[in-house]
């Protein structure tokens, strides 16, 4: 059992009074915070003082973050708490309707709704009663009941979620199921009423009865099952997305009867890593922490194209076979080589019987293909979708069956052509 020496504290304790609610905001938004971190904490600051902003936030970061998807979660509400004067007006903006008094419009960036809703878990939530003028009559709108939630979190962006929000959209997840159809095989399978006459088995059966041809044997072609192979990146703009698409990975590779042969689970970020082994822990959150510890370069930088040849030169013949479906999940955002991303991913549409992008960037309505990355990669693939909620994900089912829907790739393309 851990043992701390004695701490000196000044009198009247404020700067470790804050560090204290400062911890308890962050484990109210996800972060596995203890007693122990929080003693350690304090005592990093006392070594270190308090004259830098700079060193005061790495102090506090190197207590309290010790796993890359919470680095997100500690800087807004290290933003929010220690650094902006404001905190509490963006705060309140944030979590309460955006019917009146509101001066900006704007979406919440990655991880601020959770840091807002963890600094203002118990606090006055209601907005003060307007006074309506004189012979006016005030209308009250009830928003509550305009869309189950549910549905409302099926649209959801998984970047705006809260954290209430994450766990009920993963319990979704865990229930979808990406079902595929069977494909013909090459090889034969007898039956009854097939379309094709079996010379060999009409014969056998003319032997049994003396020579004689009675019946004639028929054959079809046999149904075989195809590979799904999920490439998803994890870099620093992707993270949560890709833990989002993890979990709904996991659901599809342990769901039986769905129709896939296997479930190959690839990240990437500035190197590929193969995860599929551990797909196949029942536990979900078992699965995703080590697959977390083997995927050393979780919100990093990005090398798609690199990371491509190493899919293509290593594990392109092994997963590829039997007509794998691909999905690639990622934003396309790379300052890599553009030709060497355009050539890799075009040897990957060749080797798949079908490969799909799920961008998340294009939930915006005025999503233009302007990076150059976006630009390498969209010629190279069948299909263009939207990956960034979980309706978005339910209809990866009906892409996957119909060979003729390309998403928005034939709009996109048109603008590539201008």
């Amino acid at each position: 059992m851990a043992s701390y020496a004695e701490l000196t504290l000044p009198e009247d304790g404020k700067i470790s009074r804050n560090i204290l609610w400062f911890a308890r905001a962050l484990r109210k938004a996800g972060l596995p915070i203890g007693s122990g971190r929080v003693i350690d904490a304090i005592r990093a600051v006392e070594a270190v003082g308090f004259t830098e902003r700079r060193d005061f936030y790495w102090t506090l970061h190197a207590c309290f973050v010790n796993r890359p998807e919470h680095r997100a979660v500690f800087d807004q509400v290290f933003r929010l708490y220690w650094r902006d004067p404001r905190y509490m007006e963006q705060m309140m903006s944030l979590m309460l309707p955006a019917i009146r008094g509101v001066q900006e419009e704007r979406l919440a960036q990655a991880a601020e709704k959770r840091a807002a809703e963890a600094l203002l878990d118990g606090a006055n939530r209601d907005l003060p009663e307007a006074e309506s003028p004189q012979g006016e009559e005030q209308v009250e709108i009830d928003a509550s009941a305009t869309m189950a939630r549910e549905e409302r979190l099926k649209t959801l962006d998984f970047e705006q979620m809260s954290v209430a929000e994450i766990a009920e959209a993963k319990r979704m997840l865990a229930r979808l199921s990406l079902p595929v159809q069977p494909l013909p095989s090459r090889r034969q399978t007898a039956a009854p009423l097939g379309q094709a006459i079996d010379p060999r088995a009409t014969l056998r059966l003319a032997m049994r009865r003396g020579g004689e041809i009675t019946r004639l044997a028929r054959r079809d072609p046999a149904l075989r099952w195809p590979n799904l192979v999920v490439l998803c990146d994890i870099s620093g703009s992707m993270s949560q997305y890709s833990r989002m698409v993890l979990h709904f990975l996991h659901a599809v590779a342990n769901r039986k009867g769905q129709g896939w042969a296997r479930v190959h689970g690839f990240t990437f970020g500035t190197r590929l890593t193969n995860i599929t082994r551990h797909l196949a822990t029942r536990d979900v959150d078992a699965a995703l922490a080590a697959a977390g510890r083997e995927a050393q370069d979780w919100s990093g930088g990005t090398r798609i194209g690199a990371c491509l040849h190493t899919f293509n030169r290593d594990w392109s013949r092994r997963v590829l076979g039997q007509g794998a479906v691909v999905l690639l999940i990622t934003d396309g955002l790379d300052r890599d080589d553009s030709g060497q991303l355009a050539r890799e991913t075009q040897r990957l549409h060749l080797s798949a019987r079908r490969l799909i992008w799920l961008n998340p960037l294009l939930r915006w309505e005025g999503f233009a293909p302007r990076a150059t990355g976006i630009r390498a990669m969209l010629p190279h693939v069948d299909a263009f979708r939207a990956g960034h909620s979980i309706a978005s994900l339910e209809a990866l089912a009906a892409v996957i069956s119909d060979s003729a829907d390309t998403g928005d790739k034939a709009r996109l393309m048109r603008a590539l052509a201008r």
